[in-house]
């Protein structure tokens, strides 16, 4: 009998059906009842079991805020606020539907995978967020995965080699972690919504009708941000446009390569202007159009173009000075330098592979075939570029050939005043044929932290003298521990610095022979222009000869080192016809 009553199956409730799943226990559930001892009194309350309701309760409500992050975060650091919140996501009314309805087999794996595309979308989402204050324009699915590495490098180069890889670390942790961590928390509210099945109908049915309200009749609780939001569904097709046009482009750039007419001007008639001339084409980092004219950084530097303008006629002197439209922002020096001088518009790093891959002839070939020797030199090239090739140099100066035995300066291998005195001293001090230089001055690269103050040109040597001389930064090097202010000073400084450089260089080794063409690469970024700044940077041309300056007498362009408000702006691609055009009348 006593094996008969154990083997014997016990009364209770039937067996549930397959569909279902152990909901979350809720107050008024036999779960949460208060246990009894065997007289009907009341039990001692189990600490453990309620610390487990009380942490799954937690859990719950942190992964229901991880999933609405990651459906309501904006793609911009402006649009962040109260009205981001206040949003219906349809993809979470969707996804919840859809999960509604499957099976429970079927719910848990269709609920990771869910929160798995979410979390690789929240990702994307970040790395938007991130270029729109880097590079003012959204990453590049396509195109932008090769600037990770430019930007371990850049970070090695200013805050040091741990912290690169501190933050190397972080980012890799971040792109597997979130989304693993999404899909948990979408998993958790699918076994709560399963529980809760008719709760959770209810909700749905009533938010999509609210949704769809809200869609119809456009209600919006802030500026420009539907209550009916389908963000994230815009942030796919955004993307997968972006491949598309991508892709596209290279077809149109292959075309845009082969219209050239100066392709095949022979040498004898190409820059007749220029005959007998030194020509330098330096690039000042960052030095964009904020810089003459934000209230907070131009006094400074408006200050060094003006009495460097009046130094400059002084001596002899004159200068034009107008805008151009950089096809970058906030980095990607390279795009800038390419589009100048290939006159193609080179705005991402397909463009500029082609470029390099494709003959067309450049500034610097230009005045390569029409007999200049051609001179590249760029202090921050620290690694081989076989690409440089393109260019046509006679002579390339990288980081190790311009041998510099003096400290670095932040991210700039070597100031500025190094750069140019080392170039006076291996080119332009001996007998030589006519100069055209590339020069990219990098002292006032980000973060602008620490800039060397100038010594005499004469004592520069190796440049060992500047393991004493002072910065006008203050000479701290730390680049984190600065607020929104101070970077934006030293910014100004650093400019200031760039600039005051090559003017003191034209007074010390200019000549009659020297023509200066001066312009900035880009904007600095958001973190120093604000939101919404445009892409133009100052350009000059300096000489001392006046007929160079005549030759551009139609342009436009305004007397002094500074543009004022009404200069002419160009888009930098057409600067090379320009140009050429100018001093090449015979073509």
């Amino acid at each position: 009998m006593s094996l008969r009553i154990r083997l014997r199956r016990p009364a209770g409730p039937a067996t549930p059906a397959l569909d279902t799943e152990p909901s979350v226990p809720t107050p008024g559930t036999p779960e949460d009842a208060t246990p009894t001892g065997d007289a009907g009194d009341p039990a001692p309350a189990r600490p453990a079991a309620r610390t487990r309701r009380v942490a799954g309760a937690v859990l719950t409500g942190l992964a229901a805020l991880l999933v609405a992050a990651a459906l309501l975060a904006p793609d911009r650091l402006a649009e962040v606020g109260p009205g981001a919140v206040l949003r219906i996501p349809v993809e979470a009314l969707a996804g919840a539907a859809l999960l509604l309805v499957l099976p429970a087999r079927a719910r848990r794996p269709v609920a990771v995978t869910l929160g798995l595309i979410l979390g690789l979308l929240t990702v994307v989402r970040l790395l938007d967020t991130g270029f729109s204050v880097a590079r003012d324009r959204p990453f590049d699915v396509l195109l932008d995965w090769g600037l990770f590495d430019d930007g371990f490098g850049y970070l090695t180069d200013s805050a040091g080699r741990a912290a690169a890889v501190a933050a190397a670390a972080g980012a890799v942790l971040l792109v597997v972690g979130l989304p693993v961590l999404v899909a948990l928390a979408v998993r958790r509210l699918a076994r709560l919504m399963a529980g809760h099945r008719r709760g959770a109908v209810r909700v749905v049915a009533a938010l999509a009708v609210l949704w769809l309200g809200c869609a119809l009749f456009g209600v919006r609780l802030a500026a420009d941000v539907p209550v009916a939001d389908r963000t994230a569904t815009t942030l796919v097709a955004s993307h997968v446009g972006q491949v598309r046009a991508g892709l596209r482009d290279r077809a149109a750039f292959a075309g845009e390569m082969t219209a050239d007419a100066y392709r095949d001007v022979p040498g004898d008639r190409l820059l007749t202007g220029l005959r007998g001339k030194d020509v330098l084409v330096t690039f000042v980092e960052s030095y964009g159009r904020d810089a003459v004219e934000d209230p907070a950084l131009a006094p400074g530097v408006n200050a060094v173009l003006d009495d460097g303008y009046r130094r400059l006629r002084a001596a002899g002197y004159d200068a034009r000075s107008g805008f151009l439209t950089s096809p970058t922002f906030g980095g990607g020096s390279w795009l800038a330098h390419a589009t100048l001088l290939s006159g193609l518009w080179i705005d991402n790093d397909q463009r500029h592979r082609d470029l390099l891959a494709g003959d067309r002839l450049t500034l610097n070939g230009a005045f390569h075939r029409a007999g200049w020797q051609t001179v590249g030199v760029l202090p921050a090239a620290t690694q081989p570029w076989p690409e440089g090739r393109f260019f046509g140099y006679d002579r390339y100066y990288d980081a190790e050939k311009l041998a510099y035995q003096g400290p670095k300066f932040s991210y700039a291998p070597m100031p500025d005043q190094y750069t140019l005195a080392t170039f006076q001293r291996l080119e332009r001090d001996r007998p030589h044929a006519p100069l055209m230089a590339e020069i990219p001055l990098v002292s006032s690269h980000s973060p602008w932290s620490a800039i060397p103050k100038p010594v005499p040109w004469d004592a520069v040597g190796d440049g060992t003298i500047f393991h004493t001389a002072s910065t006008s930064t203050g000479g701290s090097r730390d680049v984190v521990q600065r607020d929104a202010a101070q970077v934006r000073a030293d910014y100004a400084h650093s400019i200031e610095y760039s600039l005051g450089t090559l003017v003191s260089y034209v007074l010390t080794y200019g000549g009659d022979d020297l023509v200066l063409v001066l312009l900035g690469d880009h904007q600095p970024t958001a973190s120093v222009t604000g939101a919404g700044a445009g892409r133009d940077v100052p350009i000059t041309i300096v000489a001392k000869d006046p007929a160079v300056l005549d030759r551009i007498a139609g342009w436009g362009w305004q007397d002094g080192l500074r543009p004022g408000p009404q200069a002419p702006v160009w888009r930098m691609d057409t600067f090379r016809d320009r140009f050429l055009a100018a001093f090449s009348p015979d073509h």
